[in-house]
């Protein structure tokens, strides 16, 4: 009888296993993927808003199959490399290549792995360093491994943190709880903007390459069906026009700008944020956004001048004045409401462009002036450009400042390299914003509003941000 219970025993988990598995896509009229919830990669907001890069690539794949998609949260990489292999999702995304159980797409992305630490404390340089330092991964990533794999005279005391992100870390060594932790690249690059304390000390050796991991029904005719996908959108720029979209802007601060603009967002800031919510009523754009472009223009001074008299919190010209009526642009209400009025309605001038590079694109053509921008556009046709795209865009805009370039367009010459840098500061003003700053949700609102991807790992308040230097 006890060899009978056993055997049952043995087989009730099996059982369970194969009745949780998951149909084809086809079959199951979703494709199901599980995911883990972190900055940059997939973040919820506001219950049903979802964005990051995993997140839209993954449902650029499901819109080429024809299919919705549902995402499963898994709280840590374990989970995530369980609902795989159990078959209880149609893949996970994206999980370092590996683990011989699952079948792999080809790489999405490659990353480095660097030990970081304050920018107070003096080392390690070199790998021999590390030995008998405790180092902070998050628990069940590829890092602990790589870690607990160098030579016994480098070898470090690995802690795995459960039910953290790699930006969870960063901030706890920018906040002393922590003395070393390990990130990869991506983390690393967009943790310098929120913890310009932080300091890369040590890059690890190799690198790791990220896919999609399929272990259930079928798995090898949905991986082939993937690997396509990756090819295609690999060739066509789909895939470098996402990866602009979360990360192409995130190098374009220093660490001295980046403590300057936290401490400004202090000192400053509560003097004028009634103003950008009012005119977030008026426009619908985010008010974070309008306070980003402000500080871009004008490091929110409301007496800010320029050589060529450009005015006020905005950075108004006197034609652009005229045009909104704006009495005095030196007025910070006058001066903000009428710069977001501006930038809805060069928006409102590029209907072909999908949010958010309407906005990115509406940024810097309230740089250039709409002549010069349209010109752009024309260039960018030329040039075989998508001129809705701001990643094709981008490329296209220093282009201006080129003698054979400009003698073909009526508005002449631009400085569109500078329209490019102010685009991505403000994207960097923004995310640092979404960070720190809540949205704001005014019952008096005239649109809806407005909000650009953002990222917001875990949202102080700005007592609890360290001042620059």
């Amino acid at each position: 009888m006890s060899k009978l219970l056993r055997l049952i025993c043995c087989l009730i988990p099996c059982c369970l296993a194969a009745c949780s598995r998951i149909e084809p896509p086809e079959d199951d009229g979703r494709l199901v993927v599980a995911i883990r919830e972190t900055p940059a990669f997939f973040q919820e907001r506001e219950g049903s808003t979802a964005s990051g890069f995993e997140h839209d690539l993954v449902t650029a794949f499901a819109d080429r199959l024809g299919l919705k998609v549902h995402f499963i949260k898994a709280a840590d990489p374990y989970e995530l490399n369980d609902l795989a292999l159990a078959g209880r999702v149609h893949f996970a995304a994206s999980m370092p290549l590996g683990n011989g159980a699952l079948q792999y797409s080809t790489p999405i992305r490659s990353v480095k792995q660097w030990i970081v630490g304050h920018d107070e404390v003096l080392g390690p340089e070199q790998l021999s360093d590390l030995a008998g330092k405790s180092v902070e991964v998050v628990a069940g990533s590829a890092l602990a491994a790589i870690l607990r794999g160098l030579d016994e005279k480098s070898r470090p005391q690995v802690v795995e943190v459960p039910g953290v992100t790699e930006m969870d870390l960063l901030a706890r060594v920018a906040e002393r709880k922590a003395e070393l932790v390990a990130v990869h690249e991506i983390h690393l690059d967009l943790g310098v903007n929120f913890h310009p304390e932080l300091s890369p000390l040590l890059e690890l050796p190799g690198r790791l390459e990220f896919g999609w991991a399929f272990g259930g029904k079928d798995a090898a005719a949905l991986r082939d069906k993937a690997d396509a996908f990756i090819a295609g959108v690999r060739a066509d720029g789909t895939l470098a026009r996402i990866h602009d979209r979360y990360f192409g802007h995130i190098k374009r601060l220093n660490a001295a700008g980046i403590a300057r603009f936290i401490d400004d967002t202090r000192t400053k800031l509560p003097n004028w944020r009634h103003h950008f919510q009012s005119a977030q009523d008026l426009t619908g754009i985010d008010w974070r956004l309008l306070a980003a472009l402000a500080y871009q223009e004008s490091k929110w001074d409301p007496l800010a001048t320029s050589y060529t008299n450009v005015r006020g919190m905005m950075m108004l010209t006197e034609d652009t004045a005229d045009y909104l009526r704006v009495k005095n642009r030196l007025d910070p209400q006058e001066s903000i409401r009428a710069g977001a009025r501006y930038l809805a309605e060069l928006a409102e001038q590029i209907p072909g462009a999908q949010h958010p590079d309407r906005l990115w694109l509406a940024l810097s053509a309230y740089n250039l002036g709409m002549g010069h921008f349209r010109g752009a556009r024309s260039i960018a046709k030329s040039m075989k450009r998508d001129p809705d795209v701001w990643y094709d865009m981008k490329q296209v805009l220093p282009q201006l400042a080129r003698p054979e370039i400009y003698a073909r367009l009526k508005s002449g010459a631009a400085r569109g390299g500078e329209a490019v840098i102010m685009v991505e500061n403000i994207r960097n003003y923004y995310d640092i914003l979404s960070r720190y700053e809540p949205a704001d949700k005014s019952p008096y609102a005239m649109r809806p509003t407005l909000r650009l991807p953002e990222f917001s790992p875990s949202r102080p308040s700005m007592a609890e941000v360290p001042s620059g230097p």
